[in-house]
């Protein structure tokens, strides 16, 4: 031992052990439990939104049968007519019963039209198209784009 050096004669540092992350401080199992709980919820609110939506889906594929019988067999009457029965039969599901069942011509009309964009309207044509004995001059592309537009965007009452 060297008398000029007194450090030599000390013993190494020990270091403290490593920090676990096992088990977590109370804070982390709160915060683990609201994290939980907030996907819980949210599980719930999509799969109550997933089922209050499926006459939506339902309807949407009811719509492309139509079109899909539409052209193998183009008749613009019976393609307004069946396109009016799905479109009625959605509004009774997602609407008061006393607000649409009573609904028909121009009422009715206005009715699919109110809140949609002007160029994604039915038009005038659609509700009494069915009931015309000669009915060609109608676009049934255009009907049948307003009507799944409808289908999928129309504000289901509460």
């Amino acid at each position: 031992m060297n008398p000029q050096d007194p450090l030599a004669a000390l013993h190494p540092l020990r270091e403290p052990l490593a920090v676990g992350w096992w088990p977590p401080a109370p804070g982390w199992w709160l915060l683990a439990a609201l994290l939980m709980a907030a996907l819980l919820v949210l599980a719930w609110y999509a799969l109550r939104r997933y089922r209050a939506n499926a006459y939506r889906r339902r309807a949407l594929a009811r719509l492309e049968q139509l079109a899909a019988l539409h052209q193998q067999q183009p008749d613009p009457q019976q393609l307004l007519a069946e396109t009016n029965a799905l479109l009625k039969s959605v509004a009774l599901l997602a609407y008061p019963r006393r607000e649409v069942a009573a609904s028909s011509g121009a009422a009715w009309l206005a009715f699919l039209n109110s809140g949609v964009a002007p160029s994604e309207q039915f038009p005038d044509v659609f509700v009494s198209g069915a009931y015309q004995p000669n009915c060609t001059d109608i676009d049934t592309d255009q009907v049948l784009r307003a009507a799944s537009n409808w289908i999928q965007r129309h504000e289901a009452a509460q």
